[in-house]
């Protein structure tokens, strides 16, 4: 099971609840974010991370990634997910690594028949901030003011991960409109 903690928890009906499972992708730490979105407020329910040994060969840290992936959903049933692009910069070997785990990732979530909506990095920092711009801290701290949360979530992966989850419930009413428009 992952490592995680539980930043916040909402007694509740399992039919109640709403969780968005947001995700940011690495072979190496994967964070997730699991935000509860009933209600007038979101709720942040759990944040963690997902590490997989370096030493270990890619194939069993992505067998790991897709189990690990696999229990979360399992544990939280999120209706909806939300994982961060690919993002290639300049070292071409981190970018092949993080679209492995992606891969592996939109696989399990695919496979446990949650619906999964793909972000750039500067799209969650323009949702949340207003700036496509913005640096790691300044997104931890609008984070932990959204959610109510009396610090920033820490590490910054779990942080970037709610993020994400945020950015897809801001975000997913206008996808909704225009899709239904398109019809």
């Amino acid at each position: 099971m992952p490592a995680s903690f539980v930043v916040s928890w909402v007694p509740c009906r399992l039919t109640e609840r709403m969780f968005v499972l947001g995700i940011d992708p690495g072979l190496t730490t994967t964070g997730y974010g699991i935000i509860d979105s009933r209600g007038r407020k979101p709720v942040a329910v759990a944040a963690g991370v997902i590490r997989t040994d370096a030493a270990t060969s890619t194939a069993a840290r992505l067998a790991e990634l897709h189990s690990d992936v696999t229990d979360l959903v399992s544990e939280f049933s999120p209706a909806t997910a939300a994982i961060e692009e690919v993002f290639v910069n300049r070292n071409r070997g981190t970018a092949m690594a993080v679209g492995r785990a992606s891969g592996v990732i939109m696989l399990a979530l695919e496979q446990a028949g949650v619906a999964v909506t793909e972000y750039t990095p500067s799209a969650v920092k323009m949702a949340l901030t207003g700036y496509g711009g913005a640096d790691k801290q300044q997104m931890a701290d609008v984070v932990a003011l959204r959610l109510r949360l009396s610090a920033s979530p820490h590490p910054p992966d779990a942080a970037d991960a709610l993020a994400i989850a945020l950015c897809h419930l801001q975000s997913e009413p206008m996808r909704r409109a225009v899709e239904g428009a398109r019809r």
